[in-house]
């Protein structure tokens, strides 16, 4: 038996019907493992924090080199430096410092969080696959056109393109809630924080070929 697969209708830039394309249903049709893309978008929040928070230490804070008095005989409590942690102005004892805090899960973690992003937006009836996306200038109100056409003028829509094309990044690009990726880059956090998935023909048989293959897939 081989294996199954999904047909998925596609459409020009008017919503017209003009073919289909077929899949491997564990690319969109599979389940929707919703502790898995929580866990996703964990780590890719985790590695997008800058992780620059710093406070100076003792041995960082300037000054503080002579003992402000001697040892024994003032009737004082020793001290042995102004920057000590308990004088005012003194350096901080286990403050924050620099680090990484990115995390990544295995590979195929991340590639079965991604199916399953895909398989929410099919299930929704939300993933739409055009024939071509092309615009005769790099302009915002083309791309306010061609998505109008496609019924998504009020809509949060990720596009995904096989290849870079400035003409549809530039007029997209004024758009708060349009964002264009390559296949490269898609990813489960920016699949979830739009509404509508918005692929071309040639981009959604790349990542089809790149989830249900044994290269790892971008998440």
């Amino acid at each position: 038996m081989g294996e199954e697969t999904v047909t998925l209708p596609v459409v020009s830039l008017t919503r017209d019907r003009v073919g289909e394309v077929s899949v491997p249903a564990a690319v969109v049709a599979g389940p929707v493992r919703e502790h898995l893309l929580h866990e996703m978008v964990r780590s890719q929040l985790a590695s997008r924090r800058a992780g620059t928070a710093a406070t100076k230490t003792k041995g960082l804070v300037s000054g503080g080199g002579k003992k402000p008095w001697r040892q024994k005989g003032t009737g004082r409590a020793r001290a042995g430096s102004i920057r000590s942690p308990i004088w005012a102005g003194g350096g901080t004892i286990f403050g924050p410092q620099p680090r990484d805090w990115g995390y990544r899960l295995p590979k195929s973690a991340r590639r079965a969080a991604l199916r399953a992003a895909l398989a929410s937006r099919h299930a929704g009836g939300t993933l739409i696959v055009v024939d071509r996306l092309a615009l005769p200038e790099p302009k915002t109100k083309r791309m306010l056109e061609c998505l109008e056409g496609l019924g998504l003028a009020d809509a949060r829509v990720l596009i995904v393109l096989a290849t870079a094309d400035e003409t549809v990044e530039r007029a997209a690009r004024n758009l708060p809630n349009v964002k264009v990726l390559l296949v490269g880059g898609l990813n489960v956090y920016d699949v979830l924080g739009h509404g509508h998935l918005l692929l071309t023909r040639e981009a959604l048989e790349l990542v089809a070929a790149r989830l249900a293959g044994s290269g790892e897939g971008a998440a």
